[in-house]
């Protein structure tokens, strides 16, 4: 099994790499514009901020090796009453929030315009494995390119997607490379702040990191499953 894993930053890979355990070997190796960290059966990179770094970094990696899995993960934002601060998400769909147009009426996206996509759909199947392993909420995560600070604008995503759980800035991007690719994605988000006004002092990035680190700890025996007796039920 081999399962390319894409972070935005630093801190969020090495929490990926950690789950192979304190005495686990990690070997570097690049590809281009990306530095890969294998650990266990994950090749780890830290991506870039926003939807277009990420979608770049993971069709170079894909384009370097063979996966049986592509995953986004990393620390996002929670919605209130969904996924509270702590709190581990998997994505039922990946979508992207603010892809389209603004109008008169309001923001229409992409798809209305008569072009492009704003979800991918990661495995029922998986999506429903690594729920159970790692009791998650489960739900839409939506990409944006702007991080929400306001209330107003939380209230607004949530209208427009009340099945939204979480928000993050990768995972659409993520989620286009490996389509291209024919590789099935699947998004994880350990919850570090709420969604809505930013309150930095509020945020528990480490905690997330760390539930981050437990998740894929949990995760490796049910992906090895899936991919090995599952994938063709999705």
């Amino acid at each position: 099994m081999r399962v390319l894993v894409v972070t935005a930053v630093p801190v969020e890979r090495d929490a990926v790499t950690r789950a192979s355990g304190p005495g686990g070997d990690v070997s570097v190796h690049t590809v281009p514009g990306a530095e890969i960290h294998r650990a266990g059966p994950y090749d780890v990179l830290a991506g870039g901020a926003g939807p277009a770094a990420a979608a770049a970094s993971a069709a170079f990696a894909l384009a370097s090796d063979r996966y049986d899995l592509v995953i986004s993960a990393g620390i996002g934002g929670g919605f209130a009453g969904a996924a509270p601060v702590g709190s581990l998400v998997v994505a039922g769909r990946i979508g992207a929030a603010d892809l389209g147009a603004e109008t008169p009426a309001g923001f229409v996206p992409v798809t209305e315009l008569g072009f492009g996509r704003v979800w991918h759909f990661p495995p029922r199947s998986l999506v429903k494995a690594a729920v159970a392993a790692t009791r998650a909420v489960t739900g839409d995560v939506l990409t944006v390119s702007t991080v929400t600070g306001s209330a107003r604008r939380a209230a607004a995503l949530r209208t427009a997607h009340p099945g939204a759980v979480a928000e993050a800035m990768e995972g659409f991007g993520v989620a286009e490379a490996a389509a291209l690719a024919g590789v099935p994605v699947l998004e994880i988000r350990a919850v570090s702040n709420a969604v809505g006004p930013r309150d930095r002092d509020a945020w528990r990035i480490g905690e997330a990191l760390a539930a981050l680190t437990e998740a894929f700890g949990k995760l490796t025996p049910v992906l090895e499953g899936w991919i090995h007796h599952d994938r063709n039920d999705s």
